[in-house]
């Protein structure tokens, strides 16, 4: 079994439904028939890490489905000393978005940790990377037109 998230949440400007897409092969398969209805797309890679194989199944995902924006978020950056190794990655990832056309150079990209803002909800240099991220999603990903009519 492959379990998925489906979670919603709001920020001032928007709600959002916010589906997780993990990086198991057969999910990413039953993923490309059901993926249209989405609007943008937050990709998740780790810091420590750097771009896996998921991350380009992800990236083609998207551009085949017509997902039109990615904001990234380099997670697990509390696990890197070394600001030019985070810098490498974030190039790597710009890499790979503009090979699949994506515009790499003006995507955003926000690093941070999550489990860090998970543990410490109070601590403000803890969830700032957070609130940075919702802030490029609301600005970066344009509003949807939706039918009314439904």
């Amino acid at each position: 079994t492959i379990n998925t998230a489906h979670v919603e949440y709001e920020t001032e400007n928007r709600h959002y439904a916010h589906v997780d897409c993990p990086g198991h092969a057969d999910y990413v398969k039953n993923m490309i028939t059901g993926a249209a209805q989405m609007d943008g797309a937050i990709l998740v890679c780790s810091a420590a890490d750097g771009p896996m194989p998921q991350t380009r199944e992800h990236i083609l995902l998207a551009s085949r489905v017509g997902v039109d924006y990615i904001v990234v978020f380099l997670n697990k950056a509390d696990m890197v000393d070394d600001e030019e190794l985070l810098e490498l990655v974030e190039m790597e990832v710009r890499e790979l978005l503009s090979e699949y056309n994506f515009p790499g150079d003006d995507i955003p990209v926000i690093k941070g940790s999550a489990l860090k803002a998970l543990e410490n909800p109070t601590d403000e240099a803890a969830i700032a990377p957070i609130l940075e991220l919702m802030e490029a999603v609301d600005s970066y990903i344009p509003t949807p037109e939706r039918a009314t009519d439904k």
